[in-house]
């Protein structure tokens, strides 16, 4: 690693998130992953969608050997500048529908699903009981 390395903002270093362009921020350091991207066990899209935010919960997550932390020293080109980097984001639940107890379309669609081939099944044996020839 370089003694004075490089301070990156982090509206830099997320413009770089494309296959042949790619760089990471993992604890705080900044990665320039592209020569990385066809030999990635996970393939390119694990790191292209780590790419615009800290990926250091992401990498570590998946439980990372030693040799591949060792292997990163190769890809470092410096530091990110903390104070660029925007706050987490919280988390917003997806809305839901409101919650309907009678469920009375649902039920009604079930009991006719169930009832419909019964019927035509009962209206073709009586079909052919009073159309056979004795």
């Amino acid at each position: 690693m370089a003694s004075d390395p490089k301070v990156h903002k982090f509206e830099e270093v997320a413009q770089h998130n494309k296959t042949k362009d790619c760089w990471l921020i993992i604890s705080g350091k900044v990665y320039d992953v592209t020569p990385f991207m066809d030999d990635h066990p996970g393939g390119d899209e694990v790191l292209l969608s780590a790419t615009g935010k800290d990926a250091t919960n992401d990498f570590e997550d998946v439980g990372h050997s030693d040799s591949a932390r060792d292997m990163m020293e190769k890809y470092y080109i410096g530091e990110v500048d903390a104070s660029t980097v925007p706050l987490k984001r919280t988390y917003i639940p997806p809305q839901q529908a409101p919650y309907n107890p009678d469920k009375t379309p649902e039920f009604l669609i079930k009991i006719l699903q169930f009832l419909v081939p019964l019927l035509i099944l009962g209206l073709a044996f009586a079909v052919r009981h009073f159309t056979k020839k004795e």
